[in-house]
């Protein structure tokens, strides 16, 4: 507990462990897979004098794009599970805030985060203790171009692939029209996500310094410093 001024602060642990840990892997995975998705793309023209066999950087382009797909994949998979086994801030309901609660708390966030006007003491009370509805509905969408890229991605190695897991996405390709098409929507939405993950970085380091709950260090630690009225209203 935590006394600021005339408000008290109460620790609450919001982020779970499996959740924390799904938040790096995806986003070291996305790095991984964006920085060597734009290389695979448009591959840089080295000159060098060495011999093929001892300048394979290619191929281990390919392997860490690859791989990081693969794990990339499997935290989907692992996040997905956990939103019906994790706790209330986790829960998949979080992120269908169509309610007239979650309506609200959208109109708050569009007034203090888009429109940048200056929060009043009232409005603090607002401020969701997990996800808040612009969030949640932000996420929801994220999740759906993370799929395409799963999708595209593996129907894309799908050819090339020697096991039966990238063999099962075989029909995305024909479906979307041929190898062109599919490659197009992969890069289109990759930089979807990356123009995501910078909007989401600003955002959470404005509600840091802002609210000063401390929201970056809740994805490591898990807690978080909520008004103790926001506690009991919850």
């Amino acid at each position: 507990m935590e006394t600021t001024g005339i408000h008290t602060f109460k620790r609450i642990y919001v982020w779970e462990g499996p959740v924390r840990a799904f938040h790096w892997i995806n986003a070291f995975s996305l790095l991984a897979l964006a920085v060597t998705g734009v290389i695979i793309a448009n591959p840089p023209a080295i000159m060098s004098g060495a011999e093929a066999t001892n300048r394979y950087w290619f191929g281990i382009t390919r392997f860490v794009h690859f791989a990081a797909a693969y794990i990339f994949t499997l935290g989907m998979v692992y996040r997905l599970c956990w939103a019906f086994l994790g706790n209330k801030y986790a829960n998949w309901r979080v992120f269908f805030p169509y309610t007239k609660k979650g309506l609200h708390n959208l109109g708050h966030v569009i007034k203090h985060d888009i429109l940048l006007m200056n929060p009043k003491n009232s409005d603090f009370r607002e401020i969701a203790v997990g996800h808040n509805a612009l969030a949640a509905m932000a996420y929801s969408g994220l999740f759906i171009l993370m799929a395409i890229q799963i999708f595209t991605g593996f129907g894309l190695y799908a050819d090339n692939a020697t096991w039966w897991l990238p063999k099962l996405f075989a029909w995305v390709v024909p479906m979307l029209g041929g190898d062109a098409a599919a490659r197009l929507v992969h890069h289109i939405v990759m930089w979807l996500i990356v123009i995501f993950s910078v909007i989401h970085i600003y955002l959470v380091l404005y509600h840091d310094w802002l609210e000063g709950r401390g929201e970056v260090s809740s994805m490591f630690g898990g807690y978080k410093f909520i008004r103790k009225e926001r506690v009991k209203k919850d």
